[in-house]
């Protein structure tokens, strides 16, 4: 399975390509598409789709992971955000694939183990998971690493879950209780 994760951004996109196998994950490619920030946000989405168009044709990923939406302060911001994403999506969607988008703070959790880790934590600690020299990246680059990495292992938190679940011997967790978790760590039920 390919896994294309995607750290939006209006100027600075992070992509990374990870290929997983049964017990390995392998780096195809990461970096960060940038857009002229003079240009306006059509020329801006045309660039970024453009160069993620290309990669997708050579990955043929089949799974895209995208860092979840944020609450923002400045409306517009969050809005122009949103056009990226939407064009990222729409892009990847034409090619069948899968989708799914992590909050920032679970990202952190399952790389580093503390859902408020900083963002040079997080990538130091996905350089060394996914066995890659540390280098100076932009830390969008880092977080899609990060993104791709927690789609490829989504079972660390999980098991952390169970774990605390089972040593503690407590009744079964209701539904309402895993909503409440979820949302308390910046998911979203669907």
């Amino acid at each position: 399975m390919v896994i294309l994760g995607i750290d939006p951004g209006s100027i600075t996109t992070g992509y990374a390509f990870l290929k997983k196998t049964e017990n390995q994950i392998h780096v195809l490619e990461y970096g960060t598409f940038h857009a002229n920030p003079a240009k306006n946000l059509e020329d801006r989405l045309v660039h970024i789709v453009s160069e993620l168009e290309k990669r997708l044709e050579f990955y043929r990923p089949d799974a895209l992971a995208m860092e979840g939406v944020f609450f923002a302060k400045n409306v517009k911001s969050a809005l122009v955000l949103g056009h990226i994403r939407g064009a990222i999506l729409v892009a990847c969607h034409r090619r069948g694939m899968t989708y799914d988008e992590y909050p920032p703070r679970v990202v952190k959790q399952a790389v580093t183990g503390d859902g408020a880790a900083s963002k040079e934590h997080v990538a130091n600690m996905v350089f060394a998971r996914l066995g890659i020299e540390a280098a100076e990246l932009p830390l969008d680059a880092t977080d899609a690493l990060a993104i791709a990495w927690t789609h490829a292992n989504p079972a660390p938190l999980a098991q952390s879950l169970l774990k605390k679940k089972s040593t503690t011997k407590k009744k079964k967790a209701s539904v309402q209780q895993w909503k409440d978790l979820i949302e308390k760590m910046g998911g979203t039920i669907q």
